[in-house]
């Protein structure tokens, strides 16, 4: 079976979901194809930040996104030994209409973008509908081959746009270069149950060869387990329990919630990566979000940095989608305008696992380097510069104008 569409998105995530949504609204036929059945997964990103949040409202779903059940985190701190805080990133210093992060599941976020775009009618989303390779003709990309509930089939496409992450297949069997950066870390993903209030600040702890972020979600903290890279199979070789006095030793208020973790079966490896593509395209095919560049956990900036991805796609490419006549120049205008913001916070990620991260891992720092902690202690306005690094970004996009809606009203349930 073979299929046509204009622009054919492979991945449902933010940067999927944003750019399918804002080229329906240019009037550009798009087709979404997300393997998985539903948005339910565990351990995504889930920091929507000031940013993103000021787009939700220029595409007038600002008011359903607050109707979502969510914690806001105004303030990034770290604990020191005998439990001094020193702030290191004060959103609600901020001149912007959403001072703090929102934390809110990704699939909260995901399923309100995919009742926006399903109102359009230039949009299609396909779920239970895996990519299983490019299709190629006259030497260029010409759409997908996928597998779906139907069985499998072919969608061929003026543009195709990799959406599908840090494995991403389409980058993969493009050939497209890929620089990697060196990574000390990796991360392990757990939760558990909390009573009564969450903290309203992220707190990174630390403690000897181990640290650990604890971020408020609405009943529970999720939790991040820093360790070094290929550290997995001997964390596991050693148990839960040992796992958990680990963790109590870092952070003591989770002796007994800790409990709730019942095998290293809840606990999820992130095999942390930090790399972008020299070019982010060839003929017919765009990457972009973590297909183009995948980025650390550190900051929680990722998702922020595909969508914001997916707004300049949008629009530098509906115009020339719409007279489905897109080139090289085109594709490389999306990469050009997004490479300053990626290389910046890139560089921010690495001098951060270099200048904290690793040195906690390899035991020799208990906290951040004094010098910054010094600044940001004499002067806590200080906190406002990487409040805005992670929370605005270097180059914020706007949404086009093509793209705006006046403010709609959460559904109401029953």
């Amino acid at each position: 079976m073979s299929e046509t569409t204009t622009c054919a998105i492979i991945g449902g995530g933010p940067a999927g979901m944003v750019l399918g949504l804002l080229l329906a609204r240019a009037g550009v036929e798009v087709t979404v194809l997300e393997k998985h059945a539903d948005f339910l997964r565990d351990f995504r990103g889930d920091t929507v930040h000031p940013s993103t949040l000021a787009l939700l409202d220029e595409l007038g779903l600002g008011e359903c996104f607050a109707a979502l059940p969510h914690n806001r985190v105004e303030r990034l701190a770290f604990e020191l030994p005998g439990g001094r805080r020193v702030p290191l990133g004060d959103f609600s210093r901020l001149r912007v209409a959403h001072p703090y992060v929102a934390m809110v599941p990704q699939w909260d976020l995901l399923n309100l973008l995919a009742q926006a775009g399903q109102e359009e009618r230039a949009f299609t989303l396909r779920m239970s509908t895996e990519v299983t390779g490019l299709l190629r003709e006259k030497g260029r990309v010409a759409g997908v081959r996928y597998s779906g509930p139907d069985g499998s089939g072919e969608l061929r496409a003026d543009l195709t746009v990799a959406c599908d992450g840090r494995w991403s297949l389409a980058r993969r069997d493009s050939g497209l270069r890929v620089r990697e950066f060196p990574v000390g870390i990796d991360v392990w993903w757990f939760r558990v149950p909390v009573q009564g209030a969450v903290p309203s600040s992220l707190t990174p702890r630390f403690g000897r060869g181990r640290a650990i972020a604890m971020i408020p979600r609405e009943g529970y903290l999720q939790i991040a387990y820093l360790g070094h890279k290929g550290g997995d199979a001997a964390l596991r070789a050693r148990g839960v329990e040992a796992f958990r006095r680990d963790v109590v030793e870092v952070a003591p208020e989770l002796d007994g919630a800790i409990d709730a973790l019942e095998s290293m079966d809840d606990v999820k490896h992130l095999d942390v990566r930090l790399n972008r593509l020299r070019r982010w395209h060839t003929a017919g095919l765009l990457c972009i979000g973590d297909a183009a560049h995948a980025m650390s956990p550190v900051g929680g900036v990722g998702i922020n940095l595909a969508v914001q991805d997916a707004v300049a796609a949008a629009r530098l490419l509906a115009a020339p989608l719409r007279r489905h006549r897109v080139t090289g120049r085109d594709l490389d205008a999306v990469r050009r305008r997004r490479l300053l913001p990626t290389a910046v916070t890139q560089g921010l990620q690495r001098l951060l696992h270099r200048r904290v991260m690793e040195p906690v891992l390899d035991d020799r720092s208990l906290a951040p380097p004094k010098l910054l902690l010094a600044l940001l202690a004499a002067m806590p306005a200080l906190s406002a510069v990487p409040a805005y690094i992670i929370g605005v970004g270097v180059r914020p996009e706007r949404a086009p104008v093509f793209a705006r809606r006046a403010p709609r009203k959460p559904r109401r349930s029953g």
